[in-house]
């Protein structure tokens, strides 16, 4: 078996068949924005159109209301969560082969999704991915700029306590609890294990360097490290 296709199965099942499971419960969960991400998308112009690339429940589509945006998720259960927020468009999709033209979004957003992927080139390729959906520098024309969350590894101050040196790709639990029944035992959780890389600091930088963008602004806040970038024009 080619490892391209070991890493798509090892992915189908540590992360987009717990994805599909748990996804009504993990949508509960995710209702407020992040203030970046938020500020990312208030400062969109009133007209633009951008992607959503991994939108989850979809709470990030009704934040700026003058843009539109085209949201996707590999996870179709969740994507039919996502489906409420109108005027908006959602399909399932998958962040490594998204079905839109090149050069063409005026800006993205992929949080907490390329951190899935399960080795360096394909996390690489994701954000290349990503970043030719946007259009070029032109002129005075800036181009189109993408918002990328990945977790950090730095994350002492957080109840789960990774640091600098601890293991990069880890396993983390999803707890599922079972609804309760007229019966008197009481029913067991199911636990859902998902794939994380945690990105040591500057890696996501490097990342999208790799990829073939230019970082404009990047930062750490709540247990993850994001970025801002661009296309890199190649002369």
């Amino acid at each position: 078996m080619a490892s391209g296709n070991r890493e798509e199965e090892y992915e189908e099942k540590n992360v987009h068949d717990v994805y599909q499971q748990i996804a009504s419960h993990f949508s509960s969960t995710r209702y407020k924005p992040w203030p970046i991400v938020e500020r990312f998308l208030q400062s969109q112009s009133p007209g633009t159109v951008g992607l959503d690339v991994g939108c989850g429940n979809g709470k990030y589509l009704s934040v700026n209301k003058s843009v539109y945006i085209v949201a996707s998720d590999r996870s179709g259960n969740l994507a039919r969560i996502a489906q409420q927020h109108q005027p908006h468009s959602t399909i399932v999709a998958d962040i490594l082969n998204l079905p839109h033209p090149h050069s063409f979004f005026d800006f993205a957003i992929s949080i907490a999704v390329v951190h899935h992927l399960s080795t360096p080139y394909r996390r690489i390729e994701a954000i290349q991915e990503i970043l030719r959906t946007l259009r070029p520098a032109s002129g005075e024309n800036p181009g189109g700029k993408a918002l990328i969350y990945v977790w950090a590894l730095e994350q002492k101050s957080s109840r789960r306590g990774w640091d600098k040196g601890d293991a990069q790709d880890v396993m983390v639990p999803w707890v599922l609890k079972a609804p309760k029944s007229s019966a008197s035992a009481e029913p067991q959780p199911q636990v859902f294990h998902r794939y994380y890389h945690l990105y040591e600091s500057g890696e996501l930088e490097r990342d999208i360097e790799k990829a073939g963008g230019r970082v404009l602004e990047s930062g750490y806040e709540k247990d993850n490290w994001w970025a801002i970038a661009g296309r890199e024009d190649r002369k």
